[in-house]
């Protein structure tokens, strides 16, 4: 082993000579300067795991500085991240519609109808019925995911579809 890869960052007896040196320093350094909001040790771990990552391009010289600085920005950014997520939930969502409350007793009812129309069908009409009009599948998937003819779905959506009419008189 050359001299220069016994210096190198890359080392692991110089990385952990590293750690050993500037650990402490940088927690304190972060803890400090944020305070314990904002978890110093793992910054701490997670400047030394970036240097790691990045020894090839760090000399031993500029690794002091490389860790404080990560380790700073790190912080910075957790700090401006906090600070979007604690101004989005001092936003309250509107608590209001533009409906009005009529419409919105009679869409309840329509709803409640309609649902007492699901449930009058047979198991195969109402699920050949919602994988049509709800999951948007068309007659020949159906056919192929039930294991039946394109004509017994189309038989069975028509036939839900009559029994939905004739129970929510909306749809007529």
């Amino acid at each position: 082993m050359t001299k220069r890869e016994k210096a190198s960052v890359c080392n692991e007896e110089v990385f952990s000579k590293l750690y050993d040196n500037y650990a402490k320093d940088l927690h304190n350094y972060l803890y400090y300067r944020y305070g314990s909001i904002q978890d110093p040790m793992d910054k701490v771990q997670e400047a030394f795991i970036k240097l790691w990552k990045h020894c090839k391009e760090v000399s031993l010289e500029t690794a002091k500085g490389f860790l404080f600085k990560v380790a700073k920005n790190m912080s910075l950014n957790e700090l401006k991240h906090n600070k979007i997520v604690m101004n989005y939930s001092a936003e309250k969502p509107k608590s209001y519609t533009n409906e009005s409350p009529e419409f919105l007793l009679e869409e309840h009812q329509f709803y409640e109808k309609y649902q007492k129309a699901l449930s009058k069908l047979s198991e195969e009409q109402r699920t050949a019925f919602l994988l049509n009009k709800v999951d948007g599948k068309k007659h020949k998937e159906i056919a192929e995911m039930l294991n039946i003819t394109k004509k017994v779905v189309e038989y069975r959506i028509y036939s839900a579809f009559k029994i939905i009419k004739s129970h929510v008189k909306e749809l007529r």
